[in-house]
This record gives structure tokens, C-alpha cells and sequence, in this order.
């Protein structure tokens, strides 16, 4: 862990103590935390047998971003997380990093909120995971280090960066219009990349401007 960058090893940190703390906490956490659709509110059962009305509050877009919904979950982000966080940390510096990432996780809030809201307006269901921060490291990843080679879970053969990551986003985003994988916020991935992609073009014309 010492060889890690401060920001992505605080952030591996806190997504494990918060998950940790939602095995204690159970679904209350979810229910005050977790990123709830735009329209209404509803009744929630909890896992201790209670309810709690839940609706959008404007913190969610980013406490959303540090609760998973099981170990699995948690542990593909934050396997994501340490292995290209801590090179695009490197890239950035620590403060430009901090802002990138949470960009990120909000751009893909708002993704989603909006997703339901024009689309599912029936559907009200929470939405959490470090998913679109991470998605946002991974196309900053491929953008700074374009001469990377990934490998890819399901295709186990070294690729270039920027065709790994753009087929990736090819996929969750065919997955995202035909509705397949249902639970899975498609959009709030692609989400996610969008806003990092945005903010990293806008900083490479800052920093021409300055030339």
C-alpha cells in the first residue's frame, strides 16, 4: 500500500471501510446513501425489517460512489481502481487527480439520473459502485498512456490501451441501448468516461493556450 499514490490509496481505503461498514450498517446506508431516481419517493424495506422513505437527495451523486452491492462488486472496482489509478494519479499530480476522479463519479450520476428519468420513469431503484470514477480512470488511462497494452477478462490477449478502452465502451454501450444485463448502469459507466474525457480535452486546450 505504500507504493501506491496518497489519493488512490485513500480511495481504496474508504471504499473498504465504508463496504465494511455496510455489513454493520445494512441497508440504512444504502437507503440515506445510495443514488435514488429523481422522481418521488418510495418506501423501502430494510434487512432489519423496518422501512424507510427514500428519495434523491443532491449529496447521493456522490456518496453513491463509495458503496457496492456485494463483494464481488467491490473488488472488481477497486482491483480497477489500484491498477490504473495509481498511474493516471502519477500523470495528473494528486489535486488535478482528486477533481478528475470525482468529475467522474458525478458525470455518471447524472448519467444515470437522467437515463431514468427520460427513459424508465417506472423504475426506481438505487444506484451505487465506484463504477463511473473508475470508468473515468480507465479512458484517462488509455488517453495518457496510449502506447499501453491492456488485457481484458473476457479477451486475454494484450491490446492496445485506446482500442481496449473504445471497444469496452462499444460494449456497455450496445448492453445499455438493448436493455441486456439488467441491475447494471450501462450508461453511467459510459457516463463516467464522458466526463473525463471532456475534462481532460479541456485541460490539453488550457494547456495550449498557455504555450
Amino acid at each position: 500500500m505504500r507504493n501506491i499514490p496518497p489519493v488512490t490509496r485513500a480511495l481504496l481505503i474508504a471504499n473498504v471501510l465504508i463496504f465494511l461498514l455496510q455489513q454493520i450498517a445494512g441497508d440504512w446506508l444504502i437507503a440515506r446513501f445510495a443514488l435514488w431516481p429523481l422522481d418521488g419517493s418510495r418506501l423501502f424495506d430494510t434487512d432489519a425489517g423496518g422501512m424507510l422513505r427514500v428519495a434523491f437527495e443532491p449529496w447521493q451523486i456522490v456518496s453513491y460512489g463509495f458503496l457496492h452491492g456485494g463483494l464481488t462488486h467491490i473488488a472488481f472496482n477497486m482491483l480497477a481502481l489500484w491498477m490504473f489509478g495509481g498511474p493516471v494519479e502519477q500523470a495528473l499530480g494528486s489535486r488535478r487527480y482528486t477533481f478528475f476522479y470525482f468529475v467522474c463519479v458525478i458525470g455518471a450520476a447524472l448519467a444515470q439520473l437522467a437515463t431514468i428519468h427520460f427513459f424508465k420513469p417506472d423504475d426506481f431503484y438505487p444506484t451505487l459502485g465506484a463504477s463511473g470514477g473508475v470508468f473515468g480512470l480507465l479512458l484517462a488511462y488509455a488517453m495518457i498512456y496510449p502506447s499501453a497494452r491492456i488485457i481484458l477478462l473476457f479477451f486475454p490477449v494484450p491490446i492496445p490501451a485506446p482500442i481496449a478502452v473504445l471497444g469496452y465502451m462499444a460494449i456497455e454501450l450496445v448492453l445499455g441501448v438493448t436493455g441486456t444485463q439488467e441491475g447494471v448502469a450501462h450508461f453511467a459507466h459510459l457516463g463516467g468516461a464522458a466526463a473525463g474525457f471532456v475534462l481532460l480535452r479541456w485541460w490539453r486546450a488550457q494547456a495550449l493556450r498557455r504555450r
